[in-house]
């Protein structure tokens, strides 16, 4: 009887454990739930806040409060430039910047003279890319151009509208008129038996070198012996020299056209006339980039430089088009902020 008992209250206990654990294993299901749970929280969140890093790498450049910088900025170059960067200098005092900012316009060339020669400036404004030799030029002194796009510009040939014969030209009638052709009967027989006046800026200006590069090949001889040329840096005096006479021709940055549309026509090349798709895409033959250039030791050591430089290409895109030229690509852009960026972290 002792051994039954014995057995009995074995196989009893060997029960209770037996329900004891299949007890357990059901408490832990909601405790072994949380762990699986936890994770599913950052994976919720990781779509939501992924995206938002590489927008900060392409374009966050530090935000810029213009009541807080000070110091003055010399800038001279380009006069396409000029008009914009004139406008993006009054929006910044506009916002509170307290300093000067100094605007010359005398050319691209003249420009870098100044900035890669003399050391006089801290921004030189361009609507052509710096030469090798004028890179040169700025090692010489301790300055490493760096180059910012900020637009595109439309270079516009135009006549006045008194003009009732000319809307448009072929890239060889184009050289041809500011070259050889001494009346425009030599260029079309139907048109009048006219001597041609021509205004073309400068040889220091960045539209100077660009209009010989696209329509002469880099050979300024043809131009600068043509008959009846009037030269000069100021696109002003070129704009109200070809106001003044139907049979007047001459070209420069599409803003100096755009604020004189009243008495100006702009006349197509290729059959392409000059807006801002055609700029945009290529397709108008006298399109070109827009630039500003600094220097990281510049930017270093004048800190109001490189807080222009970045509200300029940080809205610049919101006046362009109000001024007369056309945005540079997303990426062209991107590609000037992360040269800003990697310039205000040396």
């Amino acid at each position: 009887m002792t051994v039954k008992k014995s057995v009995f209250l074995l196989i009893s206990l060997l029960i209770a454990a037996t329900l004891t654990v299949a007890c357990g294993s059901t408490k832990t299901t909601p405790a072994a739930a949380k762990p699986t749970a936890a994770p599913a929280t950052p994976v919720v969140e990781q779509p939501t806040t992924a995206p938002a890093a590489p927008a900060e790498i392409t374009s966050g450049l530090p935000e810029v409060d213009p009541l807080s910088v000070t110091g003055d900025i010399i800038t001279a170059g380009s006069s396409t430039v000029f008009p914009l960067s004139e406008r993006m200098a009054e929006r910044f005092q506009d916002e509170g910047y307290a300093g000067n900012i100094t605007i010359d316009s005398i050319g691209s060339g003249a420009g870098f003279e100044r900035f890669c020669v003399a050391g006089e400036t801290d921004i030189s404004n361009a609507s052509r890319a710096i030469k090798d030799s004028e890179i040169a030029s700025c090692k010489a002194i301790g300055r490493t151009p760096i180059q910012f796009r900020v637009g595109t510009d439309a270079l516009a040939v135009v006549v006045s509208t008194k003009n009732d014969f000319l809307t448009g030209v072929t890239l060889e009638q184009l050289a041809q008129i500011f070259s050889t052709a001494e009346k425009w009967s030599d260029v079309d027989p139907s048109f009048p038996n006219e001597p041609i006046q021509r205004f073309i800026p400068g040889t220091d200006s960045g539209t100077f070198d660009y209009f010989v590069e696209e329509v002469f090949s880099k050979d300024e001889k043809p131009i600068l012996s043509a008959s009846n040329t009037q030269l000069s840096e100021d696109d002003n005096v070129l704009v109200q020299g070809v106001q003044g006479s139907p049979y007047a021709i001459g070209f420069f940055g599409y803003a100096y056209f755009n604020e004189n549309k009243d008495t100006l026509n702009a006349i197509s090349i290729e059959g392409v006339e000059p807006n801002n798709q055609s700029a945009e895409d290529g397709s108008y033959p006298l399109a070109r980039p827009l630039f500003i250039y600094s220097d990281a030791g510049i930017i270093q050591q004048k800190p109001q430089v490189g807080s222009f430089i970045n509200f300029y290409l940080t809205y610049v895109n919101d006046e362009i088009l109000d001024v007369g030229y056309f945005p540079a690509s997303a990426d062209a852009l991107d590609a000037a902020k992360a040269g800003l960026l990697k310039a205000l972290n040396q």
